[in-house]
């Protein structure tokens, strides 16, 4: 999530777990150690696809935060000047405030290495957008209400319950998607592809699901509000053909450990050479995928892998109109938009224009 919201996630755990004992000071540490996991992002390892795929990893890790939590917990009990706030409860402080912030990050689609230095993929359960006002919003008013009243515990744990509220609600119209898209992809054969389903941005009322079929994959906008009628599956391309290359190089098989099979490949000119470039499909929307990075360069009819991998830069932003038009999709409007509305046509397995 962005730093606000992990920030004020950790001032309302702080206010809320000690709000009582340190007042307003509560909110204030809690606010400075729920950023903390994203420092990692100012840590530069020299190449694109590392920076990328190292984000959330060890700061981020329950091992090293529950540590942390407890050097932090021992020092403040010998040292700190409150002397009846007990070991146990600064303990709880602390470990509540630095774990929920990978944990809440785990519920967005980036994926969180929860369990460094363990070498397993990043945990992603996606249910939320990496932004989204409406989760963060409570927590502000919450800590406002807290700043002035003094009612710091109480406040804050209101704020805190709204979003858990928030939260359950997000996994119920997930799982209300589920459920409609289920008979399409039963329909195409296509039950135990690798599927991803996750909020649009900043709304838990209007899904995006991303089915793999080997080359093919299957994009499809899911709204909470649609009537009975299947979602339609709108078929692109990943090319394929060029995966075998693209895994030959180490940053190519760092993403696939990243991003597993939400991988589509191109070739582009940079620089003069011919460049395989792979665009993890998974973040951003369709038209508008943030990260793509060079793997490889064509020299004399063979890929040879890069040294140093870059990260392209996607001169297309998502506009106000864009967002309008998502915000009428997902108040049910099913002709307004389709998922691939925004996708170049190179990238379509059929040419067709959708109606959905």
């Amino acid at each position: 999530m962005d730093s606000v919201t992990q920030a004020a996630l950790g001032a309302a755990i702080g206010g809320a777990v000690l709000g009582k004992r340190l007042g307003r000071k509560a909110i204030l540490i809690g606010a400075v150690l729920g950023t903390l996991p994203d420092l990692d992002v100012a840590l530069d390892y020299g190449d694109a696809v590392a920076n990328v795929t190292e984000h959330r990893g060890f700061s981020h890790s329950l091992f090293v935060l529950t540590g942390l939590a407890t050097l932090l917990a021992l020092l403040c009990t010998r040292f700190a000047p409150v002397k009846d706030i007990s070991l146990p409860r600064w303990w709880s402080f602390f470990t509540l405030i630095l774990i929920t912030h990978p944990l809440l990050d785990a519920l967005t689609t980036y994926g969180t290495q929860l369990l460094w230095p363990l070498d397993l993929p990043p945990a992603a359960w996606p249910i939320i957008f990496i932004i989204d006002p409406l989760y963060t919003l409570p927590l502000l008013i919450a800590l406002g209400i807290a700043l002035v009243s003094q009612r710091v515990m109480k406040a804050c744990a209101w704020g805190l319950a709204i979003t858990c509220v928030y939260l359950v609600m997000a996994a119920g119209a997930k799982l209300t998607v589920e459920q409609r898209l289920a008979p399409a992809l039963a329909e195409h054969g296509l039950e135990e592809a690798p599927l991803l389903i996750q909020p649009t941005p900043f709304n838990i009322v209007l899904w995006r699901a991303t089915v793999i079929d080997g080359d093919r994959y299957y994009e499809s906008l899911i709204s909470v509000f649609d009537d009975d009628r299947q979602p339609r599956l709108e078929p692109l391309v990943r090319n394929t053909e060029l995966e075998e290359s693209a895994l030959a190089s180490q940053h190519g098989e760092r993403l696939t450990w990243f991003a597993g099979s939400f991988l589509r490949y191109e070739t582009r000119v940079l620089d003069g050479k011919e460049t395989l470039v792979a665009t993890d499909i998974r973040l951003g929307f369709p038209g508008f995928h943030p990260f793509s990075f060079t793997l490889a360069t064509l020299e004399d009819e063979r890929w040879v892998p890069l040294a140093v991998s870059e990260q392209l830069e996607n001169t297309r932003g998502i506009q106000i109109e864009t967002l309008s038009r998502l915000a009428a999709r997902a108040a049910g409007n099913t002709s307004i938009l389709c998922a691939s509305d925004f996708e170049a046509h190179e990238w379509r397995a059929e040419r067709v224009v959708y109606r959905c």
